[in-house]
């Protein structure tokens, strides 16, 4: 407290304070949470229910002072549920995930009431304001960066993986996520939280909160015209055993219309009586959840209660919407509160859940994984028997499983479809009905929902909460499940942790499907990782055999806070490198794979395996013309960039691993070059950057029929001919 005017330090900033506060002499005099407790006794407790209300004000009044002080985000929609999140701290759970972004303000208002945010050097409402919205500072979604907030949230859909691996790795703490009217409406939720309980029925210590507020981002939500009976047995429909609703209008005393009302125009008697509902039914669903069953709390309010405006009208602030507009003004003092009472709500903040969410959460720890000891790789001979290369990382696969009990593999069409079936025969599919014809049991460690979005995002997300996994998936396919993969390696990038790198196989590239046409021939997915690479925690890796498949998955195996994609095809192919070889391409980014002497060089830089059929063939051609040729694997063309191309230096478990232009030079240097990729042009950007020579490219246009791989190439100019025809023009 300072001593001139008995305001409390961390209250610098707060431009209103109440004079008094109804009943505060009667109930707010001593803190719900006793001293040395982590949560209230009751929640029946009139004592403990008055200050749950104190506390839902408190978030009310700094999401909006926060977001006015900038003209922007978001505070209507937490503002409908900020007695739900006041209930969840004054009963000790602190583990809260969120699915919608745009609360990102209030949630920061929520840790920095247990102090959460001094981590990071905000200890007043002033420095709150400053750096909301600023870099360096509180994000206008949440990130990976902020003590005391488990996940990130951006794209809506995406909050319930975090909530469901979160429970996942750790029986017995509970995971509220609060889902809200908009992200009701993506198809993802509902479908990944239906195949997660299918296949984990014991695990239901995440609590799904529905913050069903009646409208979306600039209009009514699409849910908006359901009748409570209808939204209870919509969730019935979706196997949840406990539906929980509390809805305001039932405690309404200010004859509002509409099926959606404000609870703080009710009288302070009714605000209480809705508080004491929605505190009561938060322990209840929490206890049900933890209990072993899927439950779901419903809080029906007025999106924007209590702040500036109501509806769709109070989601977003603009230009002009500052803290000395008078209807802000006006909000902000009447959720005003007394300098004794928000010393009160910190008290009962800072001891809930054992201390402030930066120290207590799961995600501020380390989770422990086991030892993999040394993986079982088999070194082929080079020019041996052709060998599938998905299927020599499965057995290092299956071995991670054996000996990583959380550890899981995620695959929406099938790892018998990518050559990985010794997967599914090693760690089993987890399914109710046991069968083993289909190697599938009810523990089992092979994740198989039918949806990119589920693979993806259970395995992902076990990731940022510190497990291992893999997410398999067709390279055509894997689109649908980028989305929560992006979120989760940008949160990687921010992190105050390290945890264990999020690792993809991606098979079945657009050069085997031939057959099926261009619906199963879509590698311009990799534009996205070969934009991502310059965040500089994002590594695609791209072996040229079965050898070099062993050592990347290894490599990744190793590495912390990263995102690593490995795409290789599931066709029997020749032998072509060593070990030591893609050992020296994951430092360097690149081998030479052949050298053939001539008096002018022409040198391919190549990604893939299939695509270094043609290009052989090409230089053996040139070879018989007296034109020497290099013929360069390339293997992760992140370390192919300068240092400065990318932002590693700001990353979490920074990588700075460069080839330097002497590398460079070696690798590349000759009279002419030629990238070579059956994948996106964009990914051999580090090499056209840097090469001084004469160059081309060759790569995908797009796909169509056809009945092989080589004819698929032909289609897109992927030939000998084409090549050594191009070789002679730069020469020339």
């Amino acid at each position: 407290m300072t001593v001139a005017n008995a305001i409390p330090t961390f209250c610098q900033g707060i431009q209103h304070f109440a004079d008094t506060l109804p009943e505060f002499e009667t109930y707010g005099k001593e803190a719900a949470i006793e001293a040395g407790e982590t949560k209230i006794k009751s929640p029946n407790d009139p004592r403990a229910v008055y200050q749950t209300l104190l506390a839902a004000d408190a978030l009310r009044y700094l999401t909006l002072q926060i977001t006015a002080s900038k003209s922007s985000g978001h505070p209507g929609g937490f503002a409908s549920v900020a007695e739900g999140i006041a209930a969840l701290v004054m009963l000790g759970y602190k583990n809260i995930v969120t699915e919608v972004g745009h609360h990102a303000p209030g949630f920061y208002s929520n840790v920095f009431l247990d102090r959460s945010l001094e981590e990071m050097g905000i200890e007043t409402v002033q420095q709150l304001r400053d750096r909301f919205r600023e870099t360096h500072g509180l994000l206008g979604h949440l990130s990976g960066q902020i003590p005391g907030l488990l996940s990130p949230a951006g794209p809506l859909g995406q909050g319930q993986h975090f909530a469901m691996a979160g429970a996942k790795l750790n029986p017995g703490t509970l995971f509220p996520v609060t889902i809200g009217d908009g992200g009701l409406g993506e198809p993802y939720i509902m479908s990944s939280i239906g195949h997660f309980h299918t296949a984990y029925p014991n695990v239901t210590n995440f609590l799904p909160i529905l913050v069903w507020n009646g409208y979306s981002q600039e209009h009514h939500s699409m849910i908006s015209t359901k009748s409570n009976e209808e939204m209870i047995a919509y969730f019935k429909g979706n196997d949840f055993q406990e539906i929980i609703l509390v809805d305001a209008k039932d405690y309404d005393d200010a004859n509002q219309t509409g099926d959606y009302v404000d609870s703080s125009l009710f009288s302070f008697k009714q605000r209480l009586a809705f508080t004491e509902a929605v505190l009561e039914n938060t322990a209840q669903a929490a206890q049900s959840a933890l209990n072993g069953k899927l439950t779901i709390l419903i809080i029906k309010q007025l999106k924007g209660t209590g702040v500036h405006k109501r509806g769709a009208k109070s989601h977003n602030l603009y230009p002009g919407d500052t803290v000395e507009k008078d209807y802000i003004v006006n909000a902000l003092k009447e959720r005003a509160l007394t300098p004794e009472a928000w010393e009160l709500v910190r008290t009962n903040y800072s001891r809930a859940g054992g201390g402030a969410a930066s120290k207590t959460v799961v995600t501020e720890k380390v989770l422990p994984v086991a030892d993999l000891g040394t993986l079982p790789k088999s070194e082929y001979p080079v020019g041996g028997d052709k060998k599938v290369a998905t299927t020599a990382m499965g057995t290092l696969v299956a071995h991670v499983g054996k000996q990583e009990a959380n550890f899981i593999v995620s695959n929406a069409d099938g790892n018998a479809a990518s050559g990985i079936n010794n997967i599914n025969e090693a760690l089993k599919i987890i399914h109710p009905t046991a069968d083993e014809t289909y190697f599938q049991q009810p523990q089992g460690q092979v994740y198989e929902p039918l949806s990119e979005d589920a693979c993806a995002g259970l395995a992902a997300a076990s990731c940022l909460m510190g497990g291992r996994s893999l997410w398999c998936s067709y390279e055509s396919f894997a689109v649908n499940g980028l989305p929560i993969w992006q979120t989760v390696t940008q949160a990687m990038a921010e992190l105050r942790r390290p945890t264990p790198s999020t690792i993809t196989l991606f098979t079945a590239g657009a050069l085997e499907q031939g057959r099926n046409g261009w619906t199963h021939q879509r590698p311009e997915i990799e534009n996205y990782f070969a934009g991502m690479m310059r965040n500089g925690n994002i590594f695609p890796l791209f072996p040229c055999d079965a050898n070099s498949i062993q050592v990347c998955y290894e490599w990744a195996l190793g590495t912390k806070n990263k995102g690593v994609t490995i795409t290789a095809s599931k066709s029997p192919l020749p032998v072509r490198s060593t070990f030591q070889q893609t050992e020296e391409a994951l430092e360097k980014g690149a081998f030479v794979l052949q050298e053939t002497p001539g008096e002018k060089t022409v040198v391919f830089a190549v990604i893939g395996d299939m695509t270094l059929m043609p290009v052989l063939e090409a230089a053996a051609e040139l070879e018989k013309q007296g034109i020497g040729s290099k013929v360069v694997a390339v293997i992760s063309p992140r370390r192919l960039y300068r240092p400065t191309d990318t932002a590693w230096e700001s990353c979490a478990e920074a990588d700075g691993g460069f080839a330097d232009e002497a590398t460079f030079q070696q690798l590349f240097g000759g009279e002419a070059l030629i990238a070579v990729t059956g994948g996106s042009s964009a990914m051999l950007e580090p090499v056209m950057l840097r090469s001084h020579c004469p160059r081309d490219t060759f790569a995908w246009k797009r796909g169509e029929t056809a009945a092989s791989a080589g004819a698929v190439m032909a289609i897109n100019g992927l030939t000998a001919e084409n090549f050594v025809q191009r070789s002679l023009t730069l020469l020339d």
